[in-house]
């Protein structure tokens, strides 16, 4: 990210990055298996046969409970009938006609599809037995207006095994935060064209990841629904999980003009330039020294283009994980990261249940623990999505870029050859060098060596010859001005020019020329 503010540095007035909209989940554990629920039956004594008329009492009485509430707080029940509803939009329009602008601002129920419990008759074993499978009960939406969440509403699910979904906004906290501090801001929607004060609007989006989330949910949910300890099998705080978050950077610029001139530049290199193998760098994934995707990847991947009346969108995806990036309110560009399979990430950490043991590179869990190292992910997507635009919107032709590195020059009083961009051997190795996992760390001597020649070779005398040829090389890229060495290490970056004649190769040798393009 550097790279691209140091180069629009005239036109960007600040840059944020923080959470954008959270989906968390509340599981009672012992309730969320068959194995657990039945564990829990066993335990009061409630026989299998007898299992859908106990929850169904169960139901009744949380149902009774949340009606009292509400007419205690004043605030009516509102039954949604039909899913083409917007819930925040009717909740909203409720709130606003009875005047409710802070805490509790409205309560809707609505039947919806969830996942519970039916006892069925096992084919195999012809025993009856509890089974999870998708089903419909009602739900209730608390929405609230509160201090530390901002606007946020809690959706209970009240069949077992009562899972809660709690839904806040990261900007709407940040907002609620700026007003309560005296801090000029302007908004729109759920972002910032003008802060007054930059970094300290940083600094309370980089607090948001070390607010005592469970806490603060177990809090919520007390507050919308009083009595829920004391409901079967809920006597212990939920486990909060985090089920979908979005980590947006939000690069402010000084005019809209400015950005809606960038815009078509970046689709182009999106839709163009941009492989399978460069999303998946996007999103920290591994990908072989050919930058194709590995035979054994099983998923998907994908990038597609949308143009909405407020702006352009591009998104990358990954399985359900993916980056966007597109123009908001006229002068933000806004890169977003949403993660809703955090399995597909790793995590440096114990084995569950085993505090005291070995740390090793795990799946990353849902909890709200690993929310730490989801934002570090999501922050290094959103950098090297920007890195590569920075080296995109360029007004230079292929001709004007490639000009300098095709004459000879000088490296330390010595001639070195002009590079050739178009060659095979020479394109190779500028990709190489350009590939998205080296935007934010650099590259060394061994990372080229094996995008160029494959797994490092057994016979030490090869291995030392290619690595002398991958130093030849890099000297010759150094003294073209392509590539920079970072001062007392082994690494090396690409330079802001050197990024330029990649990103220009790149669209090039991808496009077909109009001539032998079929006709429309």
């Amino acid at each position: 990210m550097i790279s691209f503010v140091t180069r629009y540095a005239a036109s960007i007035y600040g840059v944020l990055s923080g959470f954008d909209r959270i989906r968390f989940r509340g599981t009672q554990r012992l309730l969320a298996s068959a194995r657990g629920l039945g564990a829990f039956l066993g335990m009061q004594k409630i026989r299998l046969n007898d299992f859908a008329a106990y929850v169904t009492g169960v139901t009744d009485r949380i149902r009774d409970e949340v009606t009292s509430a509400s007419k205690q707080a004043g605030v009516p029940i509102e039954y949604v009938n039909d899913s083409s509803v917007s819930k925040e939009e009717l909740a909203a329009d409720l709130a606003k006609r009875a005047g409710r602008t802070t805490g509790l601002r409205a309560i809707l129920s609505a039947v919806e599809p969830c996942r519970t419990f039916f006892v069925r008759k096992n084919a195999h074993t012809g025993m009856i037995e509890l089974a999870n499978r998708p089903g419909k009960c009602l739900h209730y939406y608390h929405y609230w207006l509160d201090p530390t969440l901002g606007p946020c509403h809690v959706r209970l699910q009240t069949w077992f095994p009562f899972n809660v979904f709690v839904c806040v906004n990261g900007r709407e906290m940040l907002a609620a935060e700026l007003t309560r501090q005296g801090i000029d801001y302007r908004k729109r929607d759920n972002c910032f064209p003008w802060v007054k004060d930059v970094d300290k609007a940083q600094e309370l989006l980089d607090a948001q990841v070390k607010l005592d989330w469970s806490g603060e949910l177990t809090r919520l949910l007390s507050a919308s629904h009083a009595g829920w300890s004391q409901w079967p099998g809920m006597d212990r705080a939920p486990y909060w999980s985090a089920e979908q978050t979005e980590w947006a950077t939000d690069v402010m610029f000084r005019s809209g003009g400015e950005l809606t001139r960038l815009m078509p530049h970046w689709i182009e290199h999106a839709m163009v330039g941009l492989g399978c193998g460069d999303v998946m760098r996007f999103l920290g994934r591994k990908v072989p020294a050919d930058g194709k995707v590995h035979l054994n990847f099983a998923g998907e991947v994908g990038t597609d283009y949308v143009q909405r009346p407020e702006g352009a969108r591009v998104a990358f995806r990954v399985n359900s994980n993916g980056v966007k990036f597109y123009d908001k309110q006229c002068s933000v560009l806004r890169v977003e990261t949403t993660i809703a399979n955090a399995r597909d990430m790793k995590s440096y950490r114990t084995k569950e249940g085993d505090p005291t043991g070995p740390k090793l590179w795990r799946p990353m869990k849902k909890g709200v623990s690993d929310l730490p190292r989801r934002t570090e992910i999501s922050q290094k997507s959103n950098e090297r999505c920007l890195e590569s635009l920075a080296a995109v919107a360029t007004e230079k032709t292929v001709g004007e870029l490639t000009a300098k590195v095709c004459e000879p020059t000088k490296w330390k009083n010595r001639p070195v050859r002009a590079l050739n961009p178009l060659g095979a051997d020479d394109l190779k190795l500028l990709r190489a060098v350009g590939r998205g996992e080296f935007v934010l760390n650099g590259f060394r001597n061994r990372d080229v060596r094996a995008a160029l020649f494959g797994a490092e070779s057994e016979d030490a005398a090869e291995a030392k010859r290619q690595s002398a040829a991958v130093t030849r090389r890099l000297r010759l890229l150094r003294a073209h001005g392509v590539i920079t060495k970072v001062s007392k290490t082994h690494r090396y970056q690409v330079s802001t020019p050197g990024r330029e004649l990649i990103a220009g190769l790149t669209a090039a040798h991808a496009a077909q020329p109009k001539s032998l393009q079929t006709p429309p």
